[in-house]
């Protein structure tokens, strides 16, 4: 993996941690506006860090793969696409 592993490590654990949450309040039985809201926040972390992972791929592996350390125009444009298809 080409992404920063230690911070998308320490997102995915932040991540466990809200959705262990989350099963406490349904458990408790709280208000479901809290619960969505908190469901909400942890979509919103792990769209992030895909969306990191996913650039961190196009720009290593992918251009690995095309065996060249140059910029390509190509290459850009799809992670523009990533950027508005993962906000």
């Amino acid at each position: 993996m080409k992404a920063d592993r230690e911070r998308i490590t320490r997102s995915i654990k932040i991540a466990r941690g809200q959705l262990d949450g989350i099963l406490r309040m349904i458990e408790e039985d709280r208000y479901c506006v809290d619960i969505s809201n908190q469901l909400m926040a942890t979509q919103a972390l792990l769209k992030r860090v895909n969306k990191e992972i996913l650039q961190a791929h196009i720009r290593g592996c992918v251009r690995e793969g095309l065996h060249t350390d140059e910029p390509n125009p190509k290459l850009e444009e799809a992670l523009q696409l990533l950027e508005k298809l993962i906000p």
